[in-house]
């Protein structure tokens, strides 16, 4: 074999190393954000369950999630539908209308809770006992983007019938 043709292919086989060594680093860094991703999935949806589990027992309440920044959307039509920025306003223009007319508070029953990189989705049912001895009940799916452990965007889908008819009649709780 003369050393033109065993250089060409020594350096053909070079080459292929190299391509080899470059496809096995980019498996390895894929490889590592699947493993940071499935921890940052893991946390999340430990800390909403905890949050819920929480909630359902009468302990703390899952709106402790929330980050001061919150940008939270009920979608729908009604009054309440919307996008509120902040904590303190969806607290006090969506939240505050509707827990000023239970006597008891929500309950939630969940059923499921899926972790999809920074999102956490939410499906339950809650219910209450309005002011007016009635039952409150409704159907809840929230999709949670989570950052450090907090809420910063969420986005809730519910019957806004019934909340609205909450609203409309029942007084709210004497302070």
């Amino acid at each position: 074999m003369n050393s033109t043709l065993l250089a060409d292919k020594m350096a053909a086989a070079g080459a292929r190393l190299l391509v080899a060594i470059a496809l096995i680093g980019a498996a390895a860094l894929v490889a590592a954000a699947d493993v940071d991703e499935s921890a940052v999935e893991i946390r999340n949806e430990s800390i909403v369950r905890t949050a819920f589990d929480g909630w359902a027992a009468g302990r703390g309440n899952v709106f402790d999630l929330l980050a001061p920044d919150v940008r939270w959307t009920i979608l729908g039509s009604g009054p309440v539908a919307g996008t509120y920025h902040g904590k303190e306003e969806f607290a006090q223009r969506a939240s505050a209308p509707l827990v000023s007319r239970l006597a008891t508070p929500i309950r939630p029953q969940v059923h499921h809770i899926w972790s999809v990189g920074d999102r956490v989705i939410v499906r339950f049912d809650g219910s209450a006992v309005t002011t007016s001895g009635a039952q409150y009940r409704n159907q809840f799916v929230w999709i949670f983007r989570m950052r450090d452990g907090l809420v910063t965007e969420a986005e809730a889908f519910l019957d806004l019938a019934a909340y609205q008819h909450v609203v409309e009649n029942n007084e709210p709780r004497r302070q």
